[in-house]
């Protein structure tokens, strides 16, 4: 071999050497990002088909006109069986290790499973069959709408849980209103008798307590002067007077409790009937997380310009962040009831054609179908579809529906 030839060769082996080193790294990357599905036989009955030798099993499920239930299709070379033939059961273990063990009993042409197979359809199949002392048997998974999270994942994504089980519920009336000063908050200081301011101790804007000095009066008539104190605690909401002016009988000073505001609170005519005198409410501020539990004490005989009737609720104010106009929102409580089930509303995902949430097994998280009853406040009573005591996804279940839906994982019978 001559030497150019050598060096040709060389360069061949080094190019493809190149080649074999970069090709995996991009397959990898096609293979996550687009799952590959594993390929199903299917039969004429739309089931998985179960071979071995000539001896066939097709398993399907039916739901069209009745609950889901499993039916088995025999044949042998190609050619049906009687169903009478055949013993078949199937067990389904699903996540939690939890078992359905189904008796199959012949009808028409086929067998007909004993129990309702449930949603989600996601289980690994064991199914065994006898025909002529011959025994089949298989195993298959058959999962859908599962992934799995490690838990140091599922704390970084912010996906929250919690245990399903029974509910106290409210109903609420959602209502708008504005803050107002309470009664007697405001207190307008005028002089008992009249002469010469000779000391003013607050200013406009001032917060004084109740019994503190406000300013000093040379009366008149007596030459004496005599002191005149805060009769509440409050903030100085106007000045009117000053140092060697005259004080006769009008206002000097005036101090308004901003403590304890009242939030008035529009209801209309159609929801008027439905509130309580005492009822309970939640106030929210517009543009902040501040939420006040308070009750509702009296309504105004009057309606609003809007024909509303208005119900008010105290609400303390002890740091003054609360402004006298201010606008708020409330939920008025109606009624209060207990249910058995209930799951929050913010873990609620679209799955096929189902509302589901996910239920939290170890490291693994799989649909769980509900059936829906009423809804009040964060909480949505559940009918059916999970049981007491299932761990479940209540914050960022989109990331474990995102997860799933990238898995590729389908719903196949």
């Amino acid at each position: 071999m001559t030497f150019k030839s050598i060096m040709t060769t060389l360069l061949i082996t080094q190019l493809a050497l190149v080649i074999t080193l970069a090709s995996p790294a991009v397959n990898a990357s096609s293979d996550h990002d687009a799952p590959v599905e594993e390929h199903i036989e299917k039969g004429p009955n739309n089931g998985r088909m179960l071979t071995d030798g000539d001896f066939a099993i097709e398993l399907a499920i039916v739901e069209a006109g009745v609950p889901p239930e499993f039916r088995v299709f025999a044949t042998k070379g190609g050619n049906p069986v009687s169903a009478k033939e055949v013993t078949v059961n199937v067990k389904l273990t699903r996540l939690g290790d939890v078992i359905d063990d189904i008796n199959f009993s012949a009808e028409k042409n086929y067998l007909r499973g004993d129990m309702v197979v449930y949603e989600p359809h996601s289980f690994i199949v064991s199914l065994t069959a006898s025909y002529q002392g011959k025994h089949h048997h298989w195993t298959y998974d058959n999962l859908e709408g599962r992934t799995t999270i490690g838990d140091a994942m599922a704390e970084s994504m912010g996906v929250e849980t919690q245990i399903v089980g029974a509910q106290t519920m409210t109903d609420t009336l959602k209502v708008y209103g504005k803050l107002k000063l309470a009664a007697n908050a405001v207190r307008h200081i005028s002089a008992r008798y009249p002469g010469e301011v000779k000391t003013l101790e607050v200013v406009l804007g001032q917060r004084v307590k109740k019994g503190q000095l406000l300013f000093t009066i040379e009366s008149n008539e007596s030459l004496q002067s005599y002191k005149v104190y805060a009769p509440i605690s409050g903030i100085v909401t106007s000045q009117d007077t000053g140092v060697g002016e005259l004080a006769r009988d009008n206002r000097l000073l005036t101090i308004t409790d901003t403590t304890r505001l009242v939030a008035e609170l529009s209801v209309f005519p159609m929801d008027q009937a439905n509130i309580k005198a005492d009822a309970p409410a939640t106030l929210f501020i517009p543009g902040t997380e501040q939420v006040i539990n308070t009750q509702l004490f009296d309504s105004l005989i009057e309606l609003n310009q809007d024909q509303a009737k208005i119900f008010r609720a105290e609400v303390n104010n002890p740091d003054g962040k609360l402004s006298v106009g201010q606008f708020v929102s409330a939920d008025i409580s109606l009624s209060t009831y207990q249910v058995g089930l209930a799951v929050k509303a913010s873990g609620l995902q679209a799955f096929r054609d189902f509302t589901v949430v996910y239920a939290k097994v170890g490291e693994e998280y799989e649909v769980r179908m509900l059936e829906l009853g009423r809804r009040a406040g964060p909480w949505v009573e559940v009918l059916g579809g999970i049981t007491a005591g299932t761990e479940y996804v209540t914050e960022n279940s989109y990331l474990v529906k995102a997860d799933i839906e990238k898995s590729g994982a389908s719903h196949d019978h």
